[in-house]
C-alpha cells in the first residue's frame, strides 16, 4: 500500500504506472480532510520503528509470516493510548 495526501507531487502518471506495475494499492486521504492522513502517517511511523527498521528477512516467506504476526499483535494485543488503552479490536468491538 502506498499512502499519501492529495498533494500534486503524488498525482502524476509516473507514480501511477509504477504502482500499477508492482500491484501496489494507492491510499489517499479524503479530500479536504487532513486528519485521516495524520492517522495513517502515525501508524506508518509506528510500523517502521517497531517492525521494519530493525528487521532482516531471509526470504519473502519469512517476511510474510513476520508481517502477519506483527499486524496480529498490533491489532489484537498492543494497547493504544489514543484508544483509551484498548487494542484496536477491543475499541472496534466496544463501538458496535
Amino acid at each position: 500500500m502506498f499512502h499519501t495526501d492529495r498533494g500534486k507531487e503524488f498525482d502524476n502518471k509516473l507514480i501511477s504506472e509504477a504502482l500499477e506495475t508492482f500491484g501496489i494499492q494507492r491510499s489517499l486521504s479524503m479530500k479536504g480532510c487532513p486528519y485521516d492522513n495524520a492517522v495513517a502517517e502515525a501508524m506508518f511511523k509506528e510500523f517502521k520503528t517497531e517492525f521494519a527498521n530493525s528487521a532482516h528477512f531471509s526470504s519473502l516467506e519469512q517476511l510474510a509470516i513476520e508481517l502477519d504476526d506483527y499486524v496480529h499483535w498490533f491489532n489484537n494485543i498492543r494497547i493504544h493510548g489514543t484508544l483509551d488503552y484498548l487494542t484496536p479490536m477491543e475499541f472496534k468491538q466496544q463501538s458496535l
